[in-house]
């Protein structure tokens, strides 16, 4: 039996349990999956371990959304938009600003 992408990253991990993308990843899989809560423990490690790990805020506030935790989106869109800045990551930047944006219901025009 071949194992699934899942069962392979989480093998990965025993390795490097520390390793961001191998959190990332795992996380995908389990909300790819369906398994919203597993998801979002995975985006919460990741966020609270590796705060410059700047992909994870655009995934973690969709989650929130999905989820109707409208105060934790916002708040990690926002985090999101911070954390990207300062790294310089101006394209990670611009889709938080966009996701935010259609968030808070603003159309492109509007200010926030």
């Amino acid at each position: 039996m071949n194992p699934t992408r899942l069962e392979r990253l989480i093998e990965m991990r025993k390795d490097d349990p520390k390793d961001p993308f191998l959190i990332y990843a795992v996380a995908m899989e389990y909300q790819k999956a369906e398994q919203l809560e597993l998801a979002l423990t995975f985006y919460e490690e990741l966020i609270e371990n590796h705060p410059d790990y700047v992909g994870t805020y655009y995934h973690l506030a969709k989650l929130y959304e999905i989820l109707k935790k409208t105060e934790e989106a916002d708040a990690c869109y926002q985090i999101g938009m911070k954390v990207a800045r300062k790294l310089g990551e101006n394209h990670a930047y611009n889709e938080l600003q966009s996701a935010y944006r259609s968030f808070q219901g603003l159309d492109e025009e509007d200010e926030y």
